[in-house]
């Protein structure tokens, strides 16, 4: 393994670098776990050592992209971002009856657009000075939110580890919109401080390459510890990180056909 499960299972907390470490090569990621931090201060944020930031306005989900897909420490405001919903979202406007007409599409009826709007996840109105993003491995900061693009049974085992993990629920409910995935997300998991999990919305697949089939998946900053410990005492008991099938595969989902003997391995002669 190119990294050793049994001493990150005896260490007493990991450091940001082990735990992207150990969930990226353990869960099987495609992509970084992203680190996100919410500014309330405008100084605070003007004196954040960012090493990219956007050149055009982008959307959230765009935006992301840098420390997603690279190892880049990202920070932005309000006037870089291109998604008015992600705006209405993150508590740098209002909604607006302009904003509904936008929203009428999901739903074909122009007053329960409204309300669907307005029941979407948002931050305090006017306090979010800005935002930082980074690879959770490269993170200078202690995270608000982990935000994660994932497969399916990526997503099942982390959430599996969150409740193992953390003990703070034997069961999981998410948060689900008709559009704002990623920005409506975040904030949800920031607000309730809880685990989410959404599809892309609209904006996302088209725009934040995510078009295999992936979810968004959030951790509360203070339990992405919890999460990474739990793999990898699982890791360090079991064999590997996968739970299906027999406990202790080295891929998630080897044997994903439970009982099945037409998928199975067992040792040569």
């Amino acid at each position: 393994m190119l990294i050793n499960v049994k001493e990150l299972a005896e260490k007493g907390k990991l450091t940001y670098p082990e735990m992207a470490d150990a969930m990226e090569y353990l869960y099987k990621l495609d992509y970084h776990p992203v680190a996100v931090k919410f500014f309330w201060d405008r100084e605070e944020y003007e004196s954040f050592p960012a090493e990219k930031i956007p050149g055009p306005k982008m959307t959230v989900c765009q935006i992301a992209l840098a420390p997603r897909m690279n190892q880049f420490i990202v920070k932005f405001d309000a006037d870089s971002i291109l998604c008015g919903n992600a705006k209405t979202c993150l508590g740098f406007r209002a909604a607006s009856d302009e904003e509904v007409e936008g929203h009428v599409k999901y739903t074909a009826d122009w007053d329960w657009a409204k309300e669907c709007l307005l029941a979407k996840p948002m931050l305090p109105l006017g306090e979010l000075k800005g935002f930082a993003m980074a690879p959770l491995g490269r993170a200078t900061f202690d995270p608000d939110v982990v935000f994660m693009v994932v497969n399916p049974l990526q997503a099942y085992h982390i959430l599996n580890d969150y409740i193992g993990g953390t003990k703070a629920s034997p069961t999981l409910q998410f948060n689900h919109t008709i559009n704002s995935a990623v920005c409506g997300g975040m904030a949800w998991t920031y607000n309730e401080q809880k685990p989410n999990m959404n599809t892309m919305c609209a904006g996302s697949y088209t725009s934040g390459k995510t078009e295999k089939g992936e979810v968004n998946l959030y951790i509360p900053g203070k339990d992405i510890g919890a999460v990474a410990a739990q793999l990898v005492l699982r890791a360090a008991k079991y064999g590997g990180a996968s739970m299906l099938g027999s406990p202790g595969q080295e891929w998630p989902g080897l044997h994903v056909c439970k009982k099945c003997p037409m998928v199975k391995f067992k040792e040569a002669q």
